[in-house]
């Protein structure tokens, strides 16, 4: 076996971080990469002596602890971004890890900080057997159908262990999570490329995270080649350094940026609040809320059991991981979002939306965003592509005299949010179609009773309705753009032209250039 994992993800120029590592064949290889537009080699060096380490019981949960097989002291003069780690045995077996380079302490290198989404990738992380969504390896080797093994998931996970090498280093040619055709009349349901998964014998959990040949890295290519200037954070940055973002106009997040934890969502507030601009190019975004303990080292995230297997939960509400629109909190994620996946969900995956458009209709082209963009009423923009494919955020509405439509101010949508485009959207698969679901089931009941204080069956056959929504709002002195969908940074590694502007336009406006 050849695994490997930091103590940290992130560090500063001049920084130190230690590779924990086990090879089976005897001495490695390392090589540091920084990711962008191409791959930039910062660091190399052979023969690093890795010991044959055993898999601690339970390392999803209480992590591997084995010993440094190197301390690395990044380079000051490495320039803030992700950088994949690559081990290579004398066997020529490669596993991959990452750390992010962040500006150096006190500089602000540019004015845009880019978040990127790494508690979703722990969320995800299965790595020793079980993640926050699943026992998977109880799954793939079949000893446990997909409901019994979901029912295994684990709320606890450890952040000093490896992860799948298909969500952390997935190959150049992983596909998108969108079908890129409609389904045809009684054409069995599928979801994305299912040729290329069977091929790959990869699980139902490994393209929903991670950074290689992903959102993330779309966006961040495209960002080089536009000559836009980033800074690099990790979600838990914002975690620890309340100071994380002074200094920046923009806060970008993008592709799945599923988790925030309370102190990460402070800080973007307070950010939004005093005047800073919110770019979100993702979807699903801040839908659950988790925290971290042992100065990092424990990721807690319980999701639908947020208030039953916490005892520090039971103590204290305030500290549960559950849904951020769940009533004891008091703080739905559409207060700083403008959306929520509760009136959003899926497009092109599965039997949701299977035969949609995969793109969005314009309602209000006068809105800023589509300044210089020559669309009008009714135009459909991302179809070709297609743009919208796997999760989506949205809120309810309604049209006014108009013809515009208009937010219905409910869990935590603002009143002055402005709708630009729509695209339906399902929050689950119709239970009633002679098809077997594809798409994990969300917990319907669960989100009815505990956000909209309605568990009856109308209500949760009405979740299952929603719409992917491109809009914008302003709070205090800041305001927040929100694209809707995971897809976006796609549109721009396409080059769709509408999409190109629309970002450049939301970019320009909150002052990242």
């Amino acid at each position: 076996m050849l695994a490997c994992y930091t103590d940290r993800l992130s560090v500063r120029p001049g920084g130190r971080f230690t590779l924990h590592a086990t090879s089976g064949a005897g001495p490695c290889a390392v090589e540091i990469a920084r990711i962008g537009t191409g791959r930039e080699v910062v660091f190399a060096r052979s023969d690093v002596p890795v010991g044959n380490h055993p898999v601690p019981p339970h390392a999803d949960r209480d992590g591997c602890n084995w010993p440094a097989a190197l301390e690395i002291d990044a380079g000051s003069d490495w320039k803030t971004g992700y950088y994949d780690i690559r081990l290579t045995d004398p066997a020529g077996e490669a596993t991959h890890h990452f750390i992010v380079v962040l500006p150096p302490a006190g500089r602000r290198g540019a004015k845009a900080a880019f978040v990127l989404a790494t508690n979703t990738y722990h969320a995800y992380n299965y790595w020793g057997g079980a993640c926050a969504y699943c026992d998977v390896d109880a799954l793939m080797s079949g000893r446990k159908a997909l409901p019994e093994a979901m029912e295994c998931a684990i709320g606890v996970l450890s952040t000093r262990r490896p992860f799948p090498q298909m969500i952390i280093g997935a190959p150049a040619d992983t596909p998108r999570l969108v079908n890129d055709r409609k389904r045809g009349l009684n054409e069995r349901p599928w979801a994305g490329d299912v040729a290329w998964r069977k091929g790959k014998v990869i699980t139902p959990y490994d393209g929903s995270a991670g950074f290689l040949h992903k959102w993330e890295h779309a966006f961040a290519a495209w960002a080089e080649k536009e000559g836009l200037a980033l800074d690099y954070f990790t979600d838990y940055d914002l975690e620890i350094d309340p100071a994380a973002l002074e200094g920046y106009s923009t806060v970008i997040v993008a592709g799945h940026s599923e988790y925030w934890s309370g102190r990460e969502r402070d800080q973007i507030e307070a950010f939004v609040d005093k005047g800073g601009g919110l770019a979100i190019f993702s979807g699903n975004t801040a839908f659950w809320k988790v925290r971290f303990e042992n100065e990092g080292a424990t990721y807690v995230c319980h999701k639908w059991r947020g208030f039953t297997d916490d005892p520090a939960a039971a103590a204290d509400p305030s500290l549960g991981t559950h849904l951020w629109s769940h009533k004891a909190f008091g703080r739905p994620e559409a207060e700083i979002t403008g959306l929520t996946f509760i009136f959003g969900g899926y497009h092109r995956l599965g039997n949701c939306v299977a035969r949609g458009s995969g793109g969005y209709t314009v309602y209000n082209e006068r809105h800023w965003s589509l300044e210089g963009c020559d669309l009008f009423y009714g135009d459909v923009i991302g179809g070709e592509l297609p743009l919208i494919g796997y999760e989506s955020d949205g809120c309810r509405f309604q049209f006014g005299a108009d013809g515009r439509l208009k937010p219905v101010a409910l869990l935590g949508v603002p009143e002055n949010l402005e709708i630009v485009a729509i695209a339906p959207a399902a929050l689950g698969e119709d239970p009633g179609a002679p098809y077997a679901p594809i798409i994990p089931p969300e917990n319907l009941e669960v989100i009815g009773r505990d956000t909209l204080g309605d568990a009856s069956a109308e209500m949760q056959d009405s979740l299952l309705r929603g719409h992917a929504v491109i809009a914008s709002f302003k709070r205090g002195k800041g305001e927040v753009f929100n694209g809707g969908t995971t897809e976006w940074p796609h549109a721009l590694a396409a080059g769709d032209p509408f999409f190109e502007r629309i970002t450049r336009n939301v970019l320009t406006r909150f002052g990242a250039y």
